[in-house]
């Protein structure tokens, strides 16, 4: 059998490792928070881990505050104004994790996760792991069930799809994204970039949108990111399955949102050792802004997926 799916429980939560043993590339989940926290792949004999994530399950329990790795964000997506927001003319404000004045990251990104399956055989390895919230925080005290597929398939492609399942008596607002790190085989400043976007969200000096767009040109072709930093949203354009390429001298990493994460944050920490590109359903502040925001309607489920692809430059 080429592929295998297999449970680690060297710690107090496991994780799960799915492998294509016909390349040796491999992928591992977290079921605490559901995160991705390797993706790698085999370049001149060396296995080549292309996710700044954790050296252990441990390790991540004690950061998660600190740079939100491979994180999911749920039910919002990076920054929420001073945590606030109205439904109905109910004003709610989250309780969890602050950065200055602003709600940060949703509120599941340190959830613990149940292995639902696991599944592997000559064409794929694939888990289902899901998560019910219960409506523990104050500022969103309505029930949503998030399962989590992940699947690496040949070609070094590998896959997460997230079913969000409103759980409460009415509408609720929801959206949807993942924030990952990457760091390929050279520092950031020796990679390049491009994406399909020509357009991002004007911020204010907090970092919250104002609603505005601006052209931005800039990643329509590769352009190297040396020199160049980041910490914004753009708007990916509307043609099919636009991708997003991080390319070093021997990798090639391709982000294929599908079309309900219409948005892309990119951002470049002061260290340069990595690179977070973040597939994002809404825009930040969405409760507020309302740009991309949903109304997942009760008991429907809705499906949100994005794809990594590893190439080797020979």
């Amino acid at each position: 059998m080429r592929f295998t799916a297999n449970i680690n429980n060297q710690y107090s939560i496991p994780s799960i490792i799915l492998t294509d043993t016909a390349t040796a590339t491999k992928a591992e989940i977290f079921c605490f928070g559901g995160l991705l926290n390797s993706f790698s792949i085999k370049v001149n004999n060396d296995c080549i881990n292309v996710v700044d994530g954790y050296a252990n399950i441990n390790e991540a329990i004690e950061q998660k505050n600190t740079w939100f790795k491979s994180c999911k964000l749920s039910p919002f997506v990076c920054r929420l104004k001073n945590g606030k927001y109205q439904l109905e003319n109910i004003p709610y404000k989250i309780s969890k994790f602050y950065l200055g004045e602003n709600a940060m990251h949703g509120i599941v990104y340190d959830a613990i996760y149940d292995i639902d399956s696991l599944e592997a055989n000559d064409s794929y390895a694939l888990t289902t792991i899901s998560y019910k919230y219960l409506g523990s925080d104050n500022g969103y005290p309505f029930k949503y069930d998030i399962q989590l597929i992940w699947k690496l398939e040949p070609g070094n492609k590998l896959s997460v799809t997230s079913v969000i399942t409103n759980k409460s008596s009415k509408k609720i607002p929801y959206s949807d994204g993942w924030h990952p790190y990457f760091k390929l085989d050279e520092p950031i400043d020796k990679c390049s970039l491009q994406f399909d976007a020509t357009e991002m969200l004007e911020f204010d000096e907090n970092l919250i949108p104002t609603s505005k767009l601006i052209t931005d040109t800039r990643f329509i072709n590769f352009t190297s990111l040396k020199n160049i930093n980041l910490d914004n949203c753009f708007l990916l354009s509307s043609i099919s399955n636009p991708k997003c390429i991080l390319k070093s001298k021997n990798i090639i990493l391709s982000i294929t949102p599908d079309a309900v994460y219409p948005f892309l944050q990119i951002f470049t920490p002061d260290h340069r050792n990595n690179i977070a590109i973040e597939s994002l359903s809404a825009a930040p502040d969405a409760f507020n802004n309302k740009m991309g925001l949903l109304m997942l309607e009760p008991n429907k489920p809705y499906y949100f997926k994005t794809s990594y692809q590893l190439q080797t430059i020979l």
